[in-house]
């Protein structure tokens, strides 16, 4: 199979030299107390104007046929209405069970720390159930034919039949099972530094979780985990993450303004305006 592409970044491609930006892993979770708080906010910062490809993420909607046979079926409700705190009441795709798991996981990946939100406060599990119900979670804008070669190398890119639906609802059964049976207890009631433990674990592909045709490798799922945990941090909040922009405040990027180019290589002259997002909505720098 030719290499998984990635989640379409259609109004990002309005910006010039857009790499993704580098995901944390757990290991960068666990530094000594003694560690600077402005850590996160100086990596954040650095990655400038090469945070526009997730700050302006925008997933396809253009529905298809297509469907795996062992997807799940997403209900059709509408999304489920903001509560007085801005947060959805309950999610659409996951179970409470699946959804505990994530939001917890979510947040040690990408934590609360002395200046900024961490995911839960961000809403990355609510970009992440929202995304399920798109082509790009049901897989209908990547390539699922077969053969399928799980033991092929690398270089030779994504070789599961599972669409990003299919690897969360495996991936958090098989773990969800798997901490239960090795800790006696759910992952969201386990201290950090286990929580920590575990994600580093299926980091390091520590077990592989039971799917059909082909068992799902816990690597594969973190890695879709963490990847969505950044994309959710820094995307338009029109998708449901960066909740009130303030992963774009964290950084310092400007978000969907018309024309920021007078800033662009004033590397040494903080950015004096708040961002805005594609519907309108804007923040101011505190």
């Amino acid at each position: 199979m030719p290499d998984m592409p990635h989640r379409p970044h259609s109004a990002a491609q309005q910006m010039p030299d857009a790499p993704t930006p580098p995901a944390r892993s757990p290991a960068t979770l666990t530094a000594p107390a003694s560690a600077p708080t402005a850590t996160r906010r100086r990596v954040v910062q650095g990655l400038g104007t090469g945070a526009a490809a997730l700050a302006l993420s925008q997933a396809a909607t253009a529905p298809s046929a297509q469907a795996a046979s062992t997807q799940n079926t997403l209900g059709t409700q509408p999304p489920a209405p903001p509560d007085a705190a801005g947060a959805p009441h309950g999610p659409r795709f996951f179970s409470p069970a699946e959804f505990a798991f994530l939001r917890a996981a979510c947040e040690r990946i990408f934590p609360t720390d002395a200046l900024s939100p961490g995911a839960i406060a961000l809403g990355v599990p609510e970009f992440i159930d929202g995304q399920m119900d798109t082509p790009w979670g049901r897989g209908e804008l990547w390539y699922m034919q077969g053969p399928h070669r799980p033991d092929a190398a690398d270089n030779l890119g994504y070789q599961l039949p599972y669409s990003p639906q299919q690897i969360y609802k495996i991936g958090l059964s098989g773990v969800i099972t798997w901490v239960q049976q090795t800790h006696q207890a759910a992952f969201e009631t386990l201290p950090p530094e286990t929580q920590d433990t575990v994600l580093r674990a299926l980091e390091h592909n520590a077990t592989q979780f039971d799917g059909h045709p082909v068992s799902l490798p816990a690597k594969t799922f973190f890695e879709q985990l963490r990847a969505d945990t950044i994309e959710g941090a820094f995307s338009d909040p029109i998708h449901g993450g960066n909740r009130h922009m303030a992963g774009w405040l964290i950084m310092g990027f400007p978000g969907a303004r018309g024309d920021y180019m007078d800033w662009v290589d004033r590397y040494d002259t903080p950015y004096p305006y708040g961002p805005v997002s594609i519907s309108g909505e804007s923040a101011e720098h505190g």
